[in-house]
């Protein structure tokens, strides 16, 4: 085991929340390995970079010599997460459930150790688990403090439906914590309260209450909402690496350092010396080809993302954009960004909104080379991007915030 100074730096590096951080020090100082527990449920086939903030924490405790339990949640991804919804979740089947987490047990290796990972499924003891025994969880918690959690208050007092499974969700997360004997669980800040539920299920249940280590949720490629596969956001792990480099390499320079921040293992001190290097000068996109190389590379290989590296310029820099490309400021007044269609007018990549809907049905506009079909995607505030239309029309454009 590492010493106790090197495992609590390495451990608060990036987390949001440990609570409490006494009880993390306590069972350090046990000088055994911990049983580190973090739950995914499977509701879509591929991990993306937002997964990997709480896998990187992970691979960090594995390093520092604990137990990693990856827990895939086939019996919760049923249920549905209320997490930060203002309607009931549709639950997936059975066989959506099965699938998606086949994936999962291939990717996730590509950052876990394999040798120290355990990886369980929640159905394993929720299955079999009787009406009786159901009736006896169901007796640890109160209404009242299910009420507490912010979405379900805001659902009832705005009298929203709450179906009463949904209750269940924060329960049986708790429960897993229960059965596997937890001594730490992770999460992003939105799980904050299943947390504490295990937390307090495990004290009901007479052990000791893990401790919560919450992680930030990393935003997507918009750089305002969390990234996820359903906004189209996302960098997938699995992404071929010329389409891993080139989405990184949309990102505004302010969210970059966002990025740096949660998914680099540079130490910090290199990245404050970036910031200094900009500060002085250095191309922004320069920068970013560091963490483009650094992130294609963990999921790829370094020849891989040098060759991604080598497409990109190639296809932007050397004869694939013209010698010179207008540079224009557009300016919002809304925080979620500009509209495509009003950004292709107002720029006169277009001539009209409606002649801009006409050509992203038809798949003639680019975003730094990546197509764009959706006539609701926004272009987000404070981002700078090359936009096409056609063969022949181009501007590099910045949204601003009016």
């Amino acid at each position: 085991m590492s010493d106790l100074a090197h495992q609590l730096e390495l451990i608060h590096r990036g987390s949001d929340e440990i609570i409490p951080a006494s009880d993390l020090e306590l069972k350090l100082k046990e000088n055994r390995p911990l049983r580190i527990k973090a739950g995914f449920d499977p509701t879509a086939p591929d991990l993306h970079l937002g997964h990997t903030v709480l896998l990187n924490k992970l691979r960090q405790f594995q390093i520092l010599g604990h137990e990693v339990i990856f827990l895939i949640g086939d019996f919760t991804g049923r249920i549905g997460d209320p997490t930060g919804k203002n309607v009931t979740r549709k639950p997936l089947s059975e066989e959506q459930v099965l699938a998606n987490a086949e994936t999962y047990k291939q990717q996730v290796f590509k950052i876990l150790d394999p040798e120290k990972t355990t990886i369980r499924f929640n159905s394993e003891w929720m299955g079999p688990l009787s009406s009786s025994d159901m009736i006896q969880l169901m007796q640890k918690y109160t209404v009242a403090r299910m009420l507490e959690r912010d979405d379900f208050a805001k659902r009832y007092q705005s009298s929203q439906p709450i179906a009463l499974h949904e209750f269940l969700y924060p329960l049986v997360q708790g429960y897993d914590s229960v059965v596997l004997e937890a001594d730490v669980e992770l999460g992003g800040t939105d799980q904050k309260f299943n947390l504490l539920v295990g937390r307090d299920l495990q004290r009901a249940y007479g052990q000791t209450g893990q401790v919560i280590l919450t992680m930030p949720i990393l935003e997507g490629l918009d750089g305002v909402q969390k990234m996820s596969k359903s906004l189209g956001n996302y960098v997938g792990i699995n992404d071929a690496p010329d389409d891993m480099f080139g989405k990184l390499m949309s990102i505004s320079d302010e969210i970059m350092w966002r990025y740096f921040e949660l998914l680099s293992f540079r130490e910090i001190a290199d990245i404050e010396n970036l910031k200094q290097q900009i500060a002085e000068g250095r191309n922004p996109r320069d920068v970013k080809f560091e963490l483009c190389q650094e992130i294609v590379a963990r999921f790829h290989s370094e020849e891989a993302a040098q060759a991604a590296q080598e497409s990109f310029i190639a296809r932007f820099q050397k004869g694939a954009l013209p010698d010179e490309i207008e540079e224009i400021t557009l300016f919002t007044e809304d925080d979620a960004g500009l509209p495509i269609a009003n950004v292709l007018k107002n720029a006169n990549l277009c001539g009209s909104t409606s002649d801009a809907m006409r050509m992203l049905k038809q798949g003639a506009v680019k975003i730094d080379s990546e197509k764009v079909s959706d006539p609701k995607f926004m272009a987000p505030v404070d981002s700078q991007a090359i936009y096409q239309v056609g063969k022949r029309k181009f501007a590099q454009i910045s949204i601003k915030k009016s």
